[in-house]
């Protein structure tokens, strides 16, 4: 059965262009992506806090050697390097979770 009629020709485009626009829509996203950046996620918080702990460390150490003092500077650098580096994994988990309830919001938004 062929359709020549043009009118029905066009429905038929139109048709198919709402079908592939709908599967693109439904199509689901690969998992491997969301792994990967969970654990890429979950790297960046370690990384920020041993960061934060590091430079810490490191200015209290300087300074007790230069200053030659007993290591109060260091121990007082370090619990600060500890504070700043929670302070970042924190921000860095509020950003992540406001992109998720973006993504959330928008997917519902669709439905």
């Amino acid at each position: 059965m062929r359709v020549t009629d043009p009118e029905h020709q066009e429905r038929m485009a139109q048709l198919e262009q709402r079908i592939e626009a709908v599967k693109k829509t439904q199509a689901p996203k690969p998992r491997a992506d969301e792994h990967y950046s969970a654990a890429n996620l979950a790297w960046r918080m370690v990384i920020e806090l041993v960061a934060g702990l590091g430079i810490g460390f490191g200015i209290g150490y300087g300074l007790d050697l230069l200053l030659g003092t007993i290591p109060i500077f260091l121990v007082l650098f370090t619990m600060l390097g500890l504070a700043a580096g929670i302070k970042t994994m924190l921000r860095s988990a509020k950003e992540i979770q406001e992109e998720q309830e973006a993504e959330l919001a928008e997917r519902n938004e669709r439905d």
